[in-house]
């Protein structure tokens, strides 16, 4: 038998992925409207070890060049972020998080737990453990 007669689309798992993420942008979206998912992560790395450089934000991050900057700029534009040039090397932006970001990370906080967690809800406690450790082996 052939590759083709042995390939099945819902058993792949970048699509499986691909729609476990679908359902948890969805779920994120209607409990946290004001950021994506991808913004909230930099709030909350940002939240949690201070001022970054906007490349090592994107490090910390798991986001390339591009991409960081976009996430950046859309929330200094939202005025969640601000970046300033480092006096070491006026080449380099500094990300740091404004009041209104700091704000807005401390009260989501708690609903993002609550994604997280619906997110996994179809699973037991110990599934939940179990698919989160095998996830992270793949990284």
């Amino acid at each position: 038998m052939n590759d083709a007669a042995n390939y099945r689309l819902d058993d792949q798992i970048g699509y499986v992925l691909r729609r476990v993420t679908q359902r948890h942008l969805a779920i994120f979206a209607a409990a946290i409207p004001e950021v994506t998912t991808t913004q909230f992560a930099v709030l909350a790395r940002l939240a949690q070890v201070g001022p970054l450089s906007q490349n090592h934000l994107g490090r910390e991050t798991a986001m390339d060049a591009a991409t960081i900057k976009g996430v950046v700029d859309r929330l200094a534009k939202l005025g969640y972020v601000a970046t300033s040039a480092d006096p070491d090397d006026r080449r380099r932006l500094t990300v740091s998080l404004t009041a209104a970001g700091a704000a807005l990370f401390t009260t989501r906080a708690g609903t993002a737990l609550q994604v997280s967690h619906d997110t996994l809800d179809p699973l037991t406690a110990g599934e939940r453990a179990t698919l989160l450790q095998l996830l992270s082996r793949l990284t």
